[in-house]
């Protein structure tokens, strides 16, 4: 999901925008955006879980028949072959899904490490202008 993306699960003024539109025609409608702006970045790793639950759920049948999903080539070499190959995949899908994990999290403190530096600049400019005007609004000495 690229961060740059115009409706993400933020309160940017296409997602408000939305909102507004979805609660004007049909209010479920904005509701599910007005859920989708403060839950949405959970999707991801709602959807990791279930996938995950759902592998777990289906490997489990795939243990207890012994085979695969239905009976099997008849084949026993290309049965091992088959399992050795999907617990390969799942083990490499798993390898990926962790991978994933990894970069969400290091984009998710790259924002925040930007957001924060914005943030200072912004103090650090608000507190010159600050400076400035103590200094222009003081009242010049007389000499006499």
């Amino acid at each position: 999901m690229t961060q740059t993306a115009l409706i993400r699960p933020a309160w940017t003024p296409a997602t408000i925008a939305l909102m507004v539109i979805g609660f004007m025609v049909f209010w479920p409608l904005g509701l599910a955006m007005l859920a989708y702006i403060i839950w949405g970045d959970r999707l991801d790793t709602f959807k990791a879980d279930v996938n995950r639950a759902t592998d777990e759920f289906t490997s489990a049948f795939r243990k207890k028949s012994g085979q695969g999903f239905g009976n099997g080539s008849g084949n026993v070499a290309f049965d091992e072959w088959r399992d050795s190959e999907l617990s390969r995949l799942d083990e490499e899908r798993k390898r990926l899904d962790e991978m994933r994990r990894e970069f969400d999290q290091h984009m998710r403190d790259l924002r925040m490490a930007r957001d924060r530096e914005e943030f200072e600049q912004f103090m650090a400019k608000r507190q010159q202008g600050q400076n400035k005007s103590k200094k222009s609004g003081s009242v010049p000495e007389i000499d006499g």
